[in-house]
């Protein structure tokens, strides 16, 4: 791939032009990101007929805006730090970002058609790590073992412990709330049933504000790192308009759609009544809140599957299906490997596209 800059030949213009393309394909991104992972919140809250879908899509849509616009900036500042892109012609770093940001889009898209609720962190981590490995070399990805050596969590690390951790934490956390709300609710009457449907009212815009503030981010830091790296802005801060933008997106997303995926964890995992969605949107918002506030990329997927599994086997452990459990485990497994190949993919296209344009 040719150099780019002041001195190399390659054009103002078309850099602006990368540049702007690059910015749209984050947003696209993102708004994939809210109708196949953000639609996760809003599974429980409809299968357990606490709201109706129009209910919850106006109040989940209103917290997650507010989530990435309130959230602070710790999320986008790792996701912005485990690749190193610096000292790389602009030209060059915007397509491996863009490569990278259309192999996670294309596998979120295919899980998305399939009905699975794979994770769209794991796709944008996998599709930037097989766009940049592929391009410039294993060298340019913060991989963050040696730091791991000396107590300092960053980088790639710090990324995948994020996701492995938050799952079980998820599980277990999930199953000590249901055991406990067993408990305090124990012969209540049937009418604390509409209690609960209500009480989601209040957990579920938790758990859209605690999405926002975390999912959104990882968009803002690739945004953020698409200006830095365009020359566009000097240092590493995201800007207010990033966030306004980013915020923007995802939230159109929920809007949009999302049903299938809906489908799979209100009903396939393990049939969810007023009390499982409680339990399992304050779990969430519980854990990935948490994560946010230590700059912690996760999966919502993630978190709200295991804790609806968590919930089932605490009460009921052969009412799980976990088959179906098995099959999305496999999906987040394999996930982070399809979404390197994607990229690695896009960015052989890009070769074969500026070899062409070329020879014209």
């Amino acid at each position: 791939m040719s150099a780019c800059g002041p001195g190399d030949g390659f054009p103002l213009t078309a850099l602006l032009a990368l540049a702007v393309a690059a910015v749209a394909v984050v947003l696209i991104f993102d708004y994939t990101n809210g109708f196949h992972d953000a639609a996760n919140i809003v599974a429980t809250v409809i299968a357990s007929r606490a709201m109706t879908p129009a209910q919850a899509v106006l109040v989940v849509g209103f917290f997650e805006f507010l989530g990435p616009l309130l959230g602070g900036t710790a999320v986008a500042n790792t996701i912005g730090g485990f690749v190193r892109l610096d000292g790389i012609a602009p030209s060059a770093a915007l397509t491996i970002l863009l490569c990278g940001l259309l192999g996670a889009i294309t596998w979120n898209l295919v899980t998305w058609w399939k009905g699975i609720p794979s994770s769209s962190s794991h796709a944008l981590v996998g599709g930037l790590i097989g766009a940049v490995v592929v391009s410039v070399g294993m060298e340019r990805v913060v991989w963050g073992v040696g730091e791991l050596a000396h107590g300092h969590v960053t980088g790639v690390t710090k990324v995948l412990l994020a996701l492995i951790v938050s799952p079980l934490l998820g599980f277990w956390v999930a199953f000590a709330v249901h055991k406990l709300m067993g408990r305090l609710l124990a012969g209540a009457r049937p009418r604390v049933a509409r209690d609960l449907r209500r009480a989601q009212f209040i957990t579920a815009a938790g758990l859209a504000f605690s999405h926002g503030a975390n999912d959104a981010q990882k968009s803002m830091g690739i945004l953020t790192l698409v200006l830095l790296l365009g020359g566009f802005i000097s240092e590493f801060k995201v800007p207010f308009w990033v966030m306004l933008a980013c915020a923007s997106a995802i939230t159109l997303g929920i809007l949009s759609g999302g049903w299938r995926i809906v489908r799979t964890l209100g009903f396939a995992i393990y049939k969810v009544r007023p009390l499982h969605a409680l339990d399992s949107q304050l779990t969430s918002a519980m854990v990935i809140l948490g994560a946010s506030a230590m700059g912690a990329p996760v999966s919502t997927t993630h978190v709200v599957a295991t804790s609806i599994m968590g919930i089932g086997y605490a009460e009921r452990p052969k009412a799980v299906r976990w088959s179906k459990a098995g099959e999305i485990a496999t999906t987040w497994i394999v996930t982070i490997p399809a979404g390197a190949l994607m990229g690695m993919l896009f960015y052989a296209l890009s070769l074969a596209a500026g070899n062409v344009y070329k020879s014209l």
